[in-house]
């Protein structure tokens, strides 16, 4: 669904394109064919800019403090929106709409296999960047398209259990590692409450909103209600659902996880609703939300976790056959 819906979109850009095209020749006279041509890609590119200021300038409304150590001067500021707004026209007019995939397996494997988890509005394809990386490091991993695109997040829980049972099967491992963005974090705390942990050695989130996000006011199905904060922009507090979802788990749930988040994320806002207590909690700064996957810092930091789950189980194994 998702990639039908982006391959409209760059249609709809397409046509923009020809009829400002038209309008600069027909209309404004300009004689130039490539004078007439880049106003229509400049103004349709000028629109895309557009949308993705106003998610940085609605993320200020919501933001927590960003901690001394994380602030950005001017010129990496202009930085972190120039990544953001490339990785946005990477995913949603290319990968998303044309690079889906459902697993990459490797002749010599490394460390545990992998399943990887999209978030709101997204499918397999805004993994592209991340499964390059992965497969030139050996290591095997599946992906998983959630759908509908606006269902409620407790109905991905077993879309993700069978995806789970079906790596698990064909890799002869008896327990996977999970990789997720944004909502997809969420998702994989709700497979934990309806499935348990029997088949997970860790869970490694990419920006996601473990306590809500002002943003999810904006956005439209049941997934994006229960993403919610709720109340003012500086007094809000997560969603009913959200606070459910924490009454499910234990400090043994919480320990399997590893957050990583940015201090300067336009969609996660408060920034630090990616601090998710109990577990491992990574920040970095400089990175926007959608550039997670596709920045080779946090690329490098997902395989580093990885290895270090590899590394444990190996442990608690040799440990066990020595007990």
């Amino acid at each position: 669904m998702v990639a039908r819906i982006t391959r409209i979109l760059i249609l709809l850009q397409i046509i923009a394109v020809i009829a400002l095209f038209i309008l600069a020749r027909n209309d404004w006279r300009v004689e130039r064919l490539w004078l007439a041509l880049a106003i229509g890609i400049g103004s349709v590119c000028l629109f895309r800019i557009f949308i993705s200021a106003n998610n940085f300038m609605i993320a200020w409304r919501y933001r927590s403090e960003t901690p001394s150590a994380h602030r950005l001067g001017w010129r990496q500021t202009c930085q972190l929106f120039t990544a953001e707004f490339g990785a946005t026209m990477w995913s949603s007019t290319w990968s998303m709409p044309f690079l889906r995939f459902s697993k990459r397996t490797t002749t010599n494997p490394v460390g545990l296999p992998v399943l990887l988890i999209h978030g709101y509005g997204c499918n397999s394809g805004y993994w592209h960047s991340l499964s390059r990386f992965l497969a030139r490091k050996n290591i095997t991993h599946y992906a998983v398209d959630l759908e509908p695109v606006l269902g409620d997040i407790d109905g991905y829980s077993a879309i993700v259990e069978q995806a789970v049972e079906a790596v698990c099967r064909e890799t002869g491992h008896d327990k996977i590692i999970l990789v997720a963005h944004s909502m997809g974090g969420l998702v994989t705390r709700a497979y934990l409450r309806d499935h348990g942990s029997a088949r997970i050695a860790k869970i490694i989130t990419l920006g996601t909103p473990h306590h809500g996000t002002g943003l999810a006011k904006f956005g439209i199905g049941a997934n994006s209600r229960q993403m919610r904060r709720e109340g003012s922009t500086r007094e809000n507090v997560p969603s009913d659902w959200l606070c459910q979802l924490e009454k499910s788990e234990d400090p043994a749930t919480r320990a399997l996880f590893v957050s990583i988040f940015s201090h300067h994320d336009n969609i996660i806002s408060p920034q630090t609703s990616s601090y998710l207590p109990g577990a491992r909690n990574i920040e970095f700064h400089g990175i926007g939300h959608v550039a997670l996957a596709l920045n080779p810092q946090i690329q490098a930091q997902v395989v580093e976790e990885i290895h270090n789950t590899e590394v444990v189980q190996q442990t608690v194994q040799t440990a066990g056959k020595i007990a």
